[in-house]
């Protein structure tokens, strides 16, 4: 089954408004509409800047969608400092990323965290905002061999509760911790090793029709430089770009190399 390859920026905790206007601008400034025949494209900025962001979008008739990188699993409440799935939709988010490393590390999200947020994501169905799930390990469980079982136990722990009807919706990002902002990249072969196994697992849980269908991303430092490799990679279906995303010159080209 031929997948549409989806490329993915996070611009994690950078630009103001006005920096991320000028950001979308550059890109829709260089961007070429028919690409978007072959590949779906989404920038994912802070929730400051998610409104303004897809408004340069929306005026300039670029079908470039926009996510947020975190949301809340209740709708509405007492919880100072969230967003809900709701607010999200309004804005107009077609995405939104689920349990990036940052913050299980930094904020102490678990297993169970992520799980209520995708099954709270894949259950709204109206302007569906489609999860995209980060799993992957940090370089101590790397160097212990026990990546692919402990990648193994993200997945199934994000998608437990999860039907089929429902996973097909979501998007799974790979992203090795050990190369997030460092520099380093996993080689073409380990990030496709763990991808494949991804599916694997997703084949488990939900079938061999719904895996095929879904994609699995590579989002550790891919670049210009590395992207052409990772992308050729049978079970590497974009990427989720971090600080490539935030030179319109080096997006568009990673864009490019997914055509």
């Amino acid at each position: 089954m031929a997948r549409k390859p989806l490329i993915a920026g996070n611009w994690k905790m950078n630009n103001t408004v006005s920096e991320a206007v000028v950001l979308a601008q550059e890109i829709s400034n260089g961007f070429e509409s028919d690409w978007l025949d072959h590949l779906d494209v989404a920038v994912c900025p802070s929730y400051v800047d998610l409104k303004p962001v897809r408004t340069v979008f929306e005026f300039d008739k670029l079908k470039v969608a926009v996510g947020a990188q975190n949301v809340f699993w209740e709708p509405s409440g007492a919880y100072t400092g969230e967003i809900s799935i709701p607010m999200l939709r309004e804005i107009g988010c077609a995405y939104c990323i689920v349990g990036h490393s940052e913050r299980r590390e930094l904020f102490g999200e678990t297993n169970e965290d992520v799980n209520r947020k995708v099954r709270a994501l894949v259950a709204e169905r109206i302007g569906e905002i489609h999860p995209i799930v980060c799993v992957g390990e940090s370089l101590a469980v790397r160097d212990e061999g026990a990546y692919l079982s402990y990648v193994d136990a993200q997945v199934r722990a994000a998608f437990a509760g999860v039907d089929a009807s429902e996973a097909k919706e979501a998007v799974v990002a790979y992203e090795p911790i050990w190369a997030i902002g460092t520099g380093r990249t996993a080689t073409p072969e380990q990030a496709q090793e763990v991808c494949a196994a991804i599916r694997a697992t997703l084949t488990e849980l939900f079938g061999a029709e719904c895996a095929e269908g879904m994609r699995v991303l590579y989002g550790g430092s891919m670049n210009e430089g590395n992207a052409s490799l990772l992308l050729a990679q049978p079970d590497i279906d974009g990427g989720l770009i971090g600080g490539a995303s935030l030179k319109a010159k080096s997006f568009l080209s990673i864009i490019k190399e997914a055509l």
